[in-house]
């Protein structure tokens, strides 16, 4: 089975930067949103990272307005074309409300289709009992989507090598380069970076040195392009927080404790450049 027709559901950063992507290399795709709101606020922030691309050079005026006339919004699963060949779903990390999602996927979409998930963290084999297990996969994309080309593809206990196989090639289509992770908490991007962030807070509450300081080691001493608290920033301080969980109550060790500062920011809705204040004032 080849991919054809793209659903994205949501339209967050993640979802419309999915969707732009998906649109930009020719696959008919639909978003699905909570309200028109929502729905209207996809589009308009698609259509500016268009602009963007525009003035780059990278995409002409006529390609923009291509895409834009080519992308549908709809408000509920229900309204999808029967013909979607993958749903790829880019919500919040929530996991009841993945599933709630999941099951009104498995009752509209046609047998053969594939669900996948954009989760950074979140078990795959346990999302995909609720579902089609075969046809379930993990496809993990990166912020911002249109420039980052890694795609964590990871496989539940029961993806089927053809549900891999047609996914891995969706991703080749988009010019984006997958890498076959097997499912454990935070696959490898997230088991990676987030303790590394992780223990940049623990640096700061410490005293060991202050933000500016701990950024800038990071990016002269590592050639990282962003310093983890500023990285943690751009990320949402609250979506760290939710994989360092997640990796905590995975692994059941102490390594992952999230950071008691980190745990405080989110509590006081610092959560970076979402809210306008995290570690940096923005």
């Amino acid at each position: 089975m080849g991919i054809s027709q793209v659903a994205v559901i949501g339209g967050g950063t993640m979802g419309n930067g999915i969707a732009l992507v998906s649109a930009l290399y020719g696959f008919r795709t639909t978003i699905v949103e909570q309200n028109e709101q929502s729905g209207e606020r996809a589009l308009v922030n698609i259509e500016n990272s268009l602009e963007r691309m525009v003035k780059k050079g990278t995409v002409s005026s006529e390609q923009m307005q291509q895409i834009l006339d080519g992308l549908v919004v709809v408000y509920n699963p229900l309204f999808l074309d029967p013909d979607t060949d993958i749903a790829i779903e880019a919500i919040y990390e929530n996991k009841a409300a993945k599933l709630d999602i999941y099951s009104a996927l498995h009752k509209c979409l046609k047998p053969e289709a594939i669900i996948a998930t954009n989760t950074s963290a979140i078990s795959i084999t346990e999302l995909a009992v609720h579902t089609r297990p075969e046809k379930f996969i993990g496809m993990h994309f990166m912020n911002p989507v249109p420039v980052m080309k890694l795609v964590e593809i990871i496989r539940g206990y029961s993806t089927s090598d053809d549900t891999f196989s047609i996914v891995h090639d969706l991703a080749l289509k988009m010019e984006k380069t997958p890498v076959e992770v097997q499912d454990y908490p935070g696959f490898i991007s997230n088991r990676i970076l987030m303790p590394m962030i992780n223990e940049a807070v623990f640096a700061l509450m410490e005293g060991v040195a202050n933000k500016e300081a701990i950024d800038t080691v990071m990016k002269l001493g590592m050639n990282h392009p962003m310093g983890p608290l500023a990285l943690a920033d751009f990320i949402g301080l609250d979506v760290c927080l939710a994989i360092m969980n997640v990796l905590y109550e995975g692994y059941k060790d102490s390594k992952y404790r999230p950071c008691p500062l980190l745990v405080k920011m989110v509590s006081a809705n610092k959560l970076g450049r979402k809210t306008g204040e995290g570690f940096y004032q923005y």
